[in-house]
């Protein structure tokens, strides 16, 4: 993973430890390992942010700063995955996490006409609520998995990469010295 792209995008650990709505956690927030760029941190952040981005409640950055506390996991990247779940992008990721549901469940969706009412509202829960968690529940389950194995291996296969570099370029350094002393 480019460690210097993520210090360049993460917001300063400062400014984290005294924003008020993470007072709660105490001493915790002043913990280094929650701020460490390191391949077991990130990874696990990704997992608990996507997992947590996925659940259809208010204060999912709240659960998302426990659960990294919990899981040892880098504290700003796992609040900040929360946010694919914008106000925004909510409604059609719901409806999809709706959709997986019913596909999963092996149901139809209802062919009940929604009115944008309270009772609407109240009358289409009645029969779409199961479908929309268990949905919301299987893709948590898949992208925070998929997240968290992805960045991991796309981590050691960087490492791998520069480590390859790093020996031609020594191999190179040493043919030259050779060529130099004969």
């Amino acid at each position: 993973m480019p460690r210097n792209w993520l210090k360049k995008m993460m917001p300063d650990h400062n400014f984290i430890k005294q924003h008020p709505r993470l007072q709660f956690l105490g001493e915790k927030v002043h913990d280094p390992n929650f701020w460490h760029l390191s391949r077991r941190a990130i990874s696990m952040a990704f997992g608990v942010g996507l997992f947590v981005a996925w659940l259809p409640m208010p204060g999912q950055m709240a659960v998302a700063a426990i659960a990294a506390f919990y899981l040892r996991a880098n504290l700003p990247v796992s609040i900040a995955l929360v946010w694919l779940t914008n106000p925004v992008t909510m409604p059609p990721l719901f409806y999809f996490a709706y959709r997986v549901g019913l596909v999963f469940m092996g149901r139809t969706p209802s062919a009940e006409k929604f009115e944008f009412t309270l009772d609407g509202i109240a009358a289409g829960l009645g029969s779409s609520w199961q479908p929309f968690l268990f949905g919301c529940l299987v893709l948590a389950v898949l992208s925070s998995g998929a997240g968290y194995f992805g960045v991991n291996a796309l981590w050691r296969w960087q490492a791998a990469v520069r480590w390859r570099q790093r020996q031609a370029q020594r191999f190179n350094a040493l043919q030259c010295a050779q060529k130099k002393v004969e």
